[in-house]
């Protein structure tokens, strides 16, 4: 059997040494060193105003459900008893947040005893209380929550949304 004349054997532990240093070579060439903000620059885009709802068709920790960027995108709205991070209202304790996984996109269910939502396909949960931060799961996001306001009739309208919705490259609604 004839070999090739310009074939080198470097034999299998100096193959994987230098593969190991080129493969560290090529993470460390790939580092960017992050600037500093003033103040960090979210996920948040300017939709039309819609209104969702009026304060008087909540009720105390039960879920309202709701669509907003649009039809093809489900929520709830919560009103969670007290004060919490982007509570609109009276009493600050509004919030809304879509229902569907940043995971996969399965659909999410309220779990009024802990004011979470959970996905029923890989079970990650959402802390309601807490921004919609995800508290367990396989989720690489937090769930995208609802910019609220409420006007002074009572009726509340979302004006955003603060992450990506699974399955859109943007949240930018075409006219």
């Amino acid at each position: 059997m004839k070999t090739c004349p310009r074939m080198v054997d470097v034999g299998r532990r100096k193959f994987l040494t230098g593969a190991g240093i080129a493969a560290a070579g090529a993470a460390a060439g790939t580092v960017v060193p992050q600037r500093a903000h003033a103040s960090p620059q979210l996920a948040r885009l300017s939709y039309p105003a819609s209104r969702l709802a009026s304060i008087n068709d909540l009720k105390p920790n039960e879920p309202l459900q709701v669509a907003y960027p649009d039809a093809d995108a489900p929520g709830v709205l919560l009103k969670l008893g007290k004060a919490v991070p982007g509570g609109v209202g009276p009493e600050g304790d509004v919030v809304g947040f879509t229902t569907i996984c940043p995971h996969k996109g399965f659909p999410l269910a309220y779990n009024s005893s802990d004011k979470t939502l959970n996905c029923s396909g890989h079970y990650s949960r959402f802390d309601c209380e807490n921004g919609g931060q995800e508290i367990w799961g396989h989720a690489t996001q937090n769930l995208p929550q609802y910019q609220l306001r409420v006007d002074a009739k009572g009726d509340i309208y979302a004006e955003g949304v603060d992450e990506l919705i699974y399955g859109r490259l943007s949240n930018v609604l075409e006219g």
